[in-house]
């Protein structure tokens, strides 16, 4: 199983950009309603507040611009519980915070999502302009594909933080997260695979595993020939989704135990009313790495794993607003046989 440092500041860190988002309300049209709701969120920030609204340690490193819509964010950071120590400011000319809109589906009508995020503050980061002795503060660091493909200099910069972090004895955390309206399935798997030798979590998808690292079999013959291939896995996790329709689905996942050779799986979460799915897959890997660094366990990682993604689908925002109490409440109601509350009174 993974040794995580006892003696760190953070449970876990974790780099990436934090955006607006604007979205219409209900389900009205990007094209045609008149305001907006504004939120924060990035898959980064996702994961370390939903593992601090579990009750561990987190920050977030990245970068915002120094204006009130950047105060605005930092605010939205701190709710969480969430570290702002690693927050730089960007007070140039040009500083901006990146902005996506997203626009709720309904069948048939499908959830879309537009970015406005070039040139935002973020891309300006620099790996030096944080204290070195950050390399030493946490027990987990966690990234994405998504941060990966902002552009070659941060791929660059954000490389060398993670080799640093796994140098100073950081489990390293990676979900591919793979967009391909940010770069090409070739670009994503040639980044990832010079990443992969320091990756200890590995949170990938089935499709990304047969499509990118062209994988056949099942998808738990995958995870054994994929941990053989890269020895230095620990574990690797690959959620499973099943739309019925853009407000009903079901959700589940599956992990491998790269060392005991053990698969992890449970029954799945099924017709989950679905409020908003954005962040869902990010409250997974929040859940999934609080059961690893809470329990050391294979097991608790999929369970809170799956109820925090379930449960993110029932909550408008990128961000979960669940604490403990209810994740618990929730993986009880999920694994039990008998009757079952209608109210909380």
């Amino acid at each position: 199983m993974i040794n995580f440092n006892t003696d760190r500041e953070f449970d876990a860190l974790g780099i990436g950009e934090v955006m607006l988002r604007l979205s219409p309300s209900g389900k009205e049209r990007i094209s045609y309603c008149e305001t907006f709701e504004k939120m924060a969120g990035g898959s980064e920030l996702n994961v370390v507040s939903g593992i601090s609204m579990l009750g561990l340690r987190t920050g977030i490193i990245t970068k915002l611009p120094k204006s009130e819509i950047g105060k605005f964010i930092k605010h939205k950071i701190r709710f969480a519980g969430t570290s702002d120590d690693y927050i730089l400011y960007d007070d140039t000319d040009e500083k901006r915070l990146g902005i996506y809109y997203y626009e709720s589906g309904a069948y048939p009508r499908l959830p879309i999502v537009s970015y406005d995020r070039k040139l935002s503050s973020f891309t300006t980061f620099k790996a030096d302009e944080l204290p070195e002795g950050v390399y030493e503060t946490t027990k987990v660091f966690h990234t994405s594909g998504i941060t990966l493909a902002l552009s070659h200099e941060i791929r660059r910069e954000v490389t060398k933080m993670v080799k640093a972090f796994h140098d100073k004895g950081a489990v390293i955390s990676f979900d591919v997260n793979y967009r391909a309206s940010l770069w090409s399935e070739e670009a994503a798997r040639s980044s990832i695979e010079k990443l992969l030798p320091y990756i200890d979590i590995l949170f990938i998808s089935e499709e990304t595993l047969r499509r990118m690292f062209g994988m056949t079999g099942t998808l738990k013959e995958i995870h054994k020939h994929f941990a053989k291939k890269h020895p230095n896995l620990s574990v690797i996790a690959s959620t499973s989704r099943t739309v019925i329709s853009p407000t009903k689905h079901n959700f589940t996942s599956l992990a491998y135990d790269c060392r005991e050779d053990r698969h992890f799986e449970e029954a799945a979460y099924e017709n989950i009313d679905v409020v908003d799915r954005i962040g869902s897959g990010d409250a997974y890997v929040a859940g999934a790495l609080y059961g690893l660094i809470k329990y050391g366990s294979i097991e608790n990682a999929v369970k809170y794993g799956n109820a925090m993604a379930a449960l993110k689908n029932t909550i408008v925002g990128d961000m979960i607003v669940s604490d403990l109490s209810e994740v618990d409440r929730i993986i009880r109601s999920h694994t039990s046989t008998g009757p079952k509350s209608e109210m909380i009174r």
